[in-house]
């Protein structure tokens, strides 16, 4: 199982801030609605946890995907932020 928190995806963010994609092919502000529409698309098995915080931001209520994926964590996070993209135009 990987986690995503839409902060990995975040382009607004800093690397130090949480954001685990290059500038390049990240988001502004990514939801998890959004994150969702993108693994369903990509055909991955996930879950949601809509009440889970990010550690970095303990006081704001996210939300997280647990994905079942047999790459790197980097390989899924690249993928999710392309089609996100994708998705947006």
């Amino acid at each position: 199982m990987i986690t995503i928190w839409p902060q990995y995806l975040d382009k607004d963010l800093s690397l130090s801030q949480g954001r685990k994609v290059s500038k390049e092919i990240a988001v502004s502000s990514p939801t998890l609605s959004e994150i969702e529409r993108a693994l369903k698309r990509l055909g991955f098995t996930y879950t949601l946890d809509k009440e889970r915080a990010y550690p970095g931001k303990w006081y704001e209520k996210s939300g997280r995907a647990l994905v079942e994926y047999e790459g790197t964590k980097l390989e899924l996070l690249k993928e999710v932020s392309l089609k996100i993209a994708e998705i947006r135009k």
